[in-house]
């Protein structure tokens, strides 16, 4: 009997503490606030990210109020995704809330005019790792495969990816970014950077972890599979899912 109710209560204790061992899903933030050029993209990017999140079980908040950006709730996300914000976005106390959550070892996505935000606030140009100068009419354009050992680019079998987007030239360029897709100038029209034209890129920044895209401009751009798994991979090193050098 004392065996009977010793095997009872240790089966018990095992089942208590798996449970309490047991890893939260992940959960990301999605944020699409615009103070100045809206995209008309923004609420297909939205279904494309919950859709993600269904595909790879993971939870998934959309919002546009800045008052997610305080040190409790942004606590609860693996990765903030800035998708499509523009301008002046966040005041003084949510800015470093934010730089808070990063130091903390929290994850950042940028999304093509993610780097047209916050030009007044240079941490925020350091983590996103460029801002917005100008950028020529949609068009097709060559884009080449600079890094494939990580999740964002690791499935591209090519060494070109040719895609229509809004072709975004950048300033203020940081120099630790790692480059995984450079824009080839010479394939398109309207180009500023040069032959060195980074357009997704990753890095470690200030204790926590970032990656952006230049592309995310256009609705039929969203539905390219190839631009989901691209957007996947990034956020999987965002949320630190996947470690990458």
């Amino acid at each position: 009997m004392k065996k009977a109710i010793v095997t009872c209560l240790l089966t018990l204790f095992i089942g208590i503490a798996a449970h309490a061992f047991e890893k939260k899903p992940v959960k990301i933030l999605v944020f699409s606030k615009t103070k100045g050029f809206r995209h008309n993209s923004i609420e297909t990017g939205k279904q494309v990210f919950l859709k993600l999140g269904k595909e790879h079980h993971f939870e998934v908040d959309t919002t546009e109020n800045a008052d997610y950006f305080t040190g409790k709730k942004l606590n609860a996300y693996a990765a903030v995704v800035f998708l499509n914000t523009t301008g002046d976005i966040l005041n003084a106390e949510q800015q470093n809330a934010f730089e808070k959550y990063i130091r903390n070892g929290g994850g950042y996505v940028g999304i093509h005019a993610a780097t047209d935000t916050e030009y007044d606030w240079p941490w925020y140009g350091k983590l996103a790792g460029a801002y917005f100068l100008s950028h020529p009419a949609v068009q097709e354009a060559h884009f080449t495969i600079a890094d494939r050992n990580h999740p964002a680019t690791s499935f591209l079998t090519d060494s070109t990816w040719i895609r229509k987007d809004e072709l975004y030239n950048f300033k203020d360029i940081q120099p630790d970014l790692k480059v995984l897709i450079f824009l080839d100038e010479k394939s398109y029209t309207g180009g500023k950077n040069g032959d060195s034209h980074p357009f997704s890129w990753y890095h470690n920044f200030d204790g926590g972890r970032a990656f952006y895209t230049g592309m995310g401009h256009t609705k039929e751009g969203w539905a390219d599979e190839k631009f989901q798994r691209h957007i996947w991979g990034g956020l999987q090193y965002a949320t630190g899912l996947k470690k990458v050098n």
